[in-house]
């Protein structure tokens, strides 16, 4: 089968940093689903591996979304059936999804939205699952409409995950919803999602809220740069308040939180895979959910850019764009 990867890793992205690779077709065992792959998105999880991992089978495969159809199951599969059409993030430590045929265990899989086509599925995964595990699990925001008196910062919510986030939100909470962008296009397109307010998070976020009248947040979420924006974070951020962060700064001085008595939540979507933890199957239950919040019109994809057929120019081209902390929304590969 047809693969995009590497057998090097590096720092630097250049045209070798993503080479075509000829695999042989795995086989489903145990919960493993087979799967022909149609759609995928990149991530700046994608970068990072390709960065600073080594392969440790002489190659490695990346893609942490895929949308495709059940070709073959493994002898413990219950969840699935071949020929059902389905959606994931995957396993970090398994071979990802740029290839043409992936393994990938049912418990983290969901049936992909009847009202997307392929490539508008594949902008959800692994952006859908950080989002909702943050809110939901890390914060423990409550399921309803009750907390319209709460509000929550979302810091460079312009890109996948928070694209998503503050949909979630938005939808599903009574939380005022605060966003950060710097470009006006950014600015616009969050709105569109449901954004109460927009800050420019080039300036000074603390004295933008003091300006647009809005008390200290309940909960604020670092999506990028989270090591830039951390007195920030403490100034605005209410006592005895709730902060959770992705991303992976250089420095981070968790003492500037004690006086407020913050507490700080990690968020990492691959923990229940890469684990086997005994709830691996809530990833499964989440991704129904979001298909039948997208089905019924609730939330919509976060597809920002279609970038073409699944190749290793296109994929080089992906790189380069979030290396470039330019995007907006996710960005699409289709087809082979």
């Amino acid at each position: 089968m047809k693969a995009f990867g590497y057998t090097h890793n590096s720092k630097t992205l250049s045209t070798e940093s993503i080479q075509a690779i000829e695999l042989e077709t795995p086989i489903a065992t145990g919960h493993d689903l087979f799967v022909e792959v149609n759609a995928i998105s990149v991530n700046p999880v994608d970068t990072k591996i390709r960065a600073n991992v080594a392969p440790e089978q002489g190659y490695k495969v990346l893609g942490w979304d895929g949308v495709g159809i059940v070709k073959a199951v493994g002898e413990s599969v219950s969840l699935f059936n071949v020929g059902d059409r389905v959606f994931y993030a995957g396993d970090l430590s398994r071979q990802g999804s740029n290839a043409q045929f992936q393994l990938v265990d049912e418990r983290i899989v969901g049936r992909a939205p009847k009202t997307l086509t392929d490539a508008q599925a594949a902008a959800l995964p692994l952006t859908s699952i950080t989002a909702y595990e943050m809110l939901f699990d890390r914060l423990e925001v409550a399921r309803n409409k009750q907390n319209s008196n709460k509000s929550i910062l979302v810091i460079g919510a312009a890109g996948g995950v928070g694209s998503i986030f503050v949909q979630l939100a938005k939808q599903l909470t009574g939380l005022n919803v605060v966003a950060t962008a710097s470009r006006e296009e950014s600015v616009k397109w969050l709105k569109e999602l449901g954004a109460d307010h927009v800050l420019d998070h080039s300036k000074s976020l603390n004295d933008q809220r003091i300006e647009l009248g809005l008390n200290e947040f309940d909960y604020v979420i670092g999506l990028t740069h989270t090591d830039q924006y951390q007195d920030e974070i403490v100034a605005c951020i209410k006592p005895q308040g709730k902060f959770a962060l992705i991303d992976d700064p250089a420095s981070f001085d968790i003492l500037k939180f004690k006086r407020k008595c913050i507490s700080v939540h990690w968020e990492f979507m691959f923990t229940r895979s890469l684990f086997t933890t005994t709830d691996i199957t809530a990833q499964h239950t989440l991704l129904n959910e979001i298909s039948e919040l997208i089905d019924a019109g609730t939330i919509k994809t976060t597809l920002g850019q279609h970038l073409g057929t699944i190749n290793a120019a296109n994929l080089y081209k992906a790189h380069q764009i979030l290396e470039s902390h330019t995007s907006r929304g996710k960005l699409v590969l289709e087809g082979f």
